[in-house]
């Protein structure tokens, strides 16, 4: 009979597990904006592409490309924004971020890069989503 009770208890407390709330979520996904934009007006690409999923599955549509991987979107912002001066500051405007499910979130919003060269906007929609406890990129889309 203790044997029954305990695993009764033992399965009572592992459900009973803290999972972030959705607000938590939110807020944990909007501050890696903020550090994306940090990185980038920093020319910090490390840190940029850092909160992207390092993964060939790794989806990013712009215009008319559709790029795969981590390595291939990071050459092609590379090859793009060649000079600190090309990347100018990046700012961002988050009109919504909704769940999914518990561990994937959509983020639809608007970019706007301020540069000598020329300042420019467009919208983006991204997922994000929760690898091994910290929130990942796995698909981008911008115009």
């Amino acid at each position: 009979m203790k044997v029954i009770i305990f695993f009764i208890l033992l399965l009572f407390l592992s459900s009973c597990q803290d999972h972030p709330s959705e607000e938590e979520d939110i807020a944990t996904i909007t501050n890696l904006f903020n550090t994306q934009k940090k990185a980038w007006s920093n020319n910090d690409w490390q840190a940029y592409m850092d909160i992207y999923s390092k993964s060939d599955s790794l989806v990013f549509l712009s215009g008319s490309k559709v790029i795969y991987g981590w390595d291939k979107t990071l050459e092609n912002y590379k090859k793009a924004y060649p000079t600190k001066e090309d990347m100018g500051t990046l700012n961002f405007s988050l009109f919504e971020i909704s769940k999914i499910d518990k561990d994937t979130y959509w983020v639809m919003g608007q970019y706007h890069l301020k540069r000598r060269s020329g300042n420019t906007d467009g919208n983006f929609m991204v997922l994000f989503k929760r690898i091994e406890g910290e929130w990942k990129i796995i698909a981008n889309t911008s115009c």
